[in-house]
């Protein structure tokens, strides 16, 4: 309806942007679909071998591109104000930044717009990269926490949606349902070393975001104090990157943006907790 010829997505081998490409692929035609994988030297070849099965299942095309050469190449031209310095976050945001660049670059070449895919427990917690991996124009499931996202990959890989456009059967391949997920920014990074397991911080956030329950009241419900209140800050100091992230469908009662409106700059805390 925008013009657009297609869509355009990194596909990394984990369940998220796989989850994107067979909607995009159910809703658009597998000829309208364009994923590229942009592996850097933490990229694992498990993640390499479930992108390209992904792909294959879905009948899209997949190029890869790797980005470790402009990696290497910010990383020089900053070097000298970097003395003194322990790598740390910056250098695994670097590496998201160059993927968004890349994918805004095909997509101003070829002029496809290009799919996000950042679920809604990462949105909610700022697990994501402004400028980087948020890049896109749309986002089929900025409402849709992490443990629905499995969820939803083991539905698809047993049915085709009504009116669906994408083949019948294993269309996310079972190693990538079944992995921990990673960012793989850092060696042998997973999620959970930055967030608790998805069921335990998917039912904190759905009680935050769904139900508006208070600190206490969640603790009341048998989870960890310090977790909650870890949780609940890290909600609202990620306001600021909800306000720049692409849109994307709504599912809940309390999509972000439309129905959860909070200001960036806020002193809102549970005085309870």
């Amino acid at each position: 309806k925008n013009g657009f010829p297609g869509v355009l997505l990194g596909l990394s081998g984990g369940i998220d942007s796989a989850i994107c490409a067979a909607m995009a692929v159910d809703a658009l035609g597998a000829e309208h679909v364009h994923a590229v994988m942009l592996p850097s030297r933490y990229t694992s070849q498990s993640s390499l071998d479930d992108a390209a099965a992904c792909a294959s299942a879905l009948g899209i095309r997949l190029d890869t591109v790797p980005i470790a050469p402009p990696v290497e190449a910010v990383e020089t031209v900053l070097s000298d104000m970097f003395v003194g310095t322990n790598a740390d976050i910056t250098e695994e945001n670097i590496q998201s930044r160059l993927r968004g660049t890349l994918l805004m670059a095909l997509s101003n070449k070829f002029g496809k717009m290009v799919v996000t895919t950042g679920n809604k427990s990462e949105v909610s917690v700022g697990y994501a990269t402004l400028y980087g991996d948020m890049n896109g124009g749309y986002n089929p499931i900025k409402d849709i926490y992490k443990t629905e996202v499995f969820a939803l990959a083991r539905w698809r890989n047993e049915n085709v949606p009504s009116g669906g456009l994408g083949p019948q059967g294993l269309v996310i391949p079972q190693n990538i349902i079944d992995k921990p997920p990673s960012a793989e920014l850092r060696p042998d990074q997973k999620d959970e070393d930055s967030l608790p397991p998805y069921d335990a911080l998917d039912d904190i956030l759905f009680a935050l975001v769904e139900d508006e329950l208070g600190v206490d009241e969640i603790i009341a419900h048998g989870h960890d104090a310090e977790t909650v209140k870890r949780i609940e800050h890290l909600l609202y100091v990620s306001e600021y990157k909800r306000r720049q992230a692409a849109p994307g469908a709504k599912i809940g009662n309390r999509n972000f943006g439309r129905d959860r409106r909070y200001p960036i700059t806020n002193g809102f805390r549970d005085a309870r907790a």
